[in-house]
């Protein structure tokens, strides 16, 4: 038993795991069977084609030789010795007639010596004429003659069947094979362009991952339609649970920073905390909300795909609101992005990473922020440089930790950079931090194109 487990086991393993591969394997032995059953049943019918064809031939001659017969059973021998070469003797046919009056047979009439000397080609190699000869094939004619009955025999070696039967074979195998030949390669580009559509499936769903297309478009087969649909739903379902996600996230975030923000007056009111170690706290729990949503929004489940976003749009919208919170502080900004510039990212996330970093330069910057973006391969790569203090490497390092703030002037926690680097990463981009050619720092955000 558990042999036959194990033979079924490998049997299983030799199947292709592939469509094609399946479907060329029942092609290629459906064929094999088609071809076999082909040539047995076309054999069959051209062994009768021989057999009758011949049939004809063998009784031709013996009307010929019933021709010698006279009325009283006779045998006309000068009429029997002018058609005697038409009697193909000399291949080893054979006839023979049998009368009242004696019998006569093909040897008499051509000298066996003659027979001999001009062997047939089918004769079987290795083997006399005379062994050969016994096995024959016969046809013979029955008449009655005054005298009594008549009876012509002729016969043919059944090697001569054979050879017929071979020379009309050997086209029909050749003929096959070109066909079966013919069949796998037509299976081939069957194959080929019937799965076509399941290569075009595949590249409208990585465009749809990609954010290149916000469905898989309906002009599909008539058999994959209901498969569109289905995942076009699928992709409906998930899209409107994101948005029900993020509705109610954003609900949470508001409806936990009030209360946040009142805990945070009312411990500022003096003796209430006179450590501030509740402040602390509370600042905490603040900074793991807006942590914890942000990472939350960014890595959602069952997104279709991010949608291209203009990066020359979000930039000068963020930088005419930051401009007016800032106004005090007279920045100077400048921005060079291309119009047609876009990456593959969520609009609120690049809002939110934009949004951290520009703010951060404001507060930094003495008096110049500069914003430059330009696609570089698959990725747009976005410059924020200021001409503020700048940072050193073990500051730059200390600038991403979650909740860690360099400058204690001012309001803040310390967590912009650190979720504007989650939020990159989770898009498949990265945040590098380094010094500015205006003496300050210089973000180098980078997402896909």
């Amino acid at each position: 038993m558990r042999n036959l487990v194990a033979e079924f086991n490998l049997a299983l393993q030799l199947i292709p795991q592939s469509i094609r591969g399946r479907l060329f394997l029942a092609a290629l032995v459906f064929t094999g069977f088609a071809l076999v059953f082909a040539s047995l049943s076309i054999g069959e019918v051209l062994d009768r084609f021989i057999r009758r064809g011949l049939n004809e031939r063998l009784d031709a001659q013996i009307a010929l030789l019933a021709r010698t017969i006279q009325p009283d059973g006779s045998i006309d021998r000068q009429m029997l010795g002018d058609i005697a070469p038409f009697t193909q003797t000399d291949f080893g046919w054979r006839w023979r007639i049998d009368t009242p009056r004696g019998t006569i047979s093909s040897t008499q009439i051509v000298p066996t010596t003659e027979l001999r000397r001009r062997p047939s080609r089918g004769d079987r190699v290795g083997k006399p004429r005379s062994e050969t000869s016994r096995e024959l094939y016969a046809r013979t004619l029955t008449r009655q003659a005054n005298e009594g009955m008549v009876r012509i025999t002729v016969a043919v070696p059944k090697f001569i069947i054979d050879r017929m039967r071979e020379a009309a074979v050997r086209p029909l195998l050749i003929s096959l094979t070109a066909l079966g030949a013919f069949l796998l390669i037509a299976t081939l580009l069957q194959l080929r362009i019937g799965l076509r559509p399941l290569s075009r499936l595949k590249a409208a769903l990585s465009d749809v991952r990609g954010g290149e297309l916000d469905r898989i478009p309906g002009d599909q087969p008539m058999e994959l339609r209901e498969v569109v649909n289905e995942l076009n739903g699928l992709l409906d379902e998930n899209e409107a649970a994101l948005a029900r996600a993020r509705g109610h996230l954003a609900n949470l975030a508001h409806s936990l920073k009030t209360p946040l923000a009142t805990l945070s007056l009312r411990l500022g009111e003096p003796g209430r905390d006179p450590d501030g170690a509740l402040a602390d706290l509370v600042a905490q729990i603040d900074r793991g909300i807006r942590h914890h949503l942000g990472r939350a929004r960014a890595a959602s489940p069952g997104a279709p795909g991010q949608p291209q976003v203009n990066i020359a749009s979000a930039i000068w919208e963020l930088v005419g609101v930051l401009g007016r919170i800032h106004a005090e502080r007279e920045i100077s900004v400048d921005v060079e992005v291309p119009t047609e510039l876009s990456a593959n990212c969520d609009p609120q996330d690049l809002d939110e990473m934009l949004g951290n970093l520009l703010d951060n330069g404001w507060k930094c910057a003495s008096s110049r922020i500069d914003v430059n973006a330009a696609a570089d391969g698959n990725l747009v790569r976005i410059l924020i440089d200021d001409d503020g203090p700048g940072l050193s490497e073990e500051a730059i390092d200390q600038a991403l930790v979650p909740g860690r703030r360099l400058d204690e002037r001012g309001d803040g926690h310390g967590f912009g950079l650190s979720i504007a680097r989650e939020l990159v990463e989770l898009h498949g981009g990265s945040l590098h931090l380094g010094p500015s050619p205006l003496g300050g720092l210089r973000v180098t955000l980078a997402l896909p194109a």
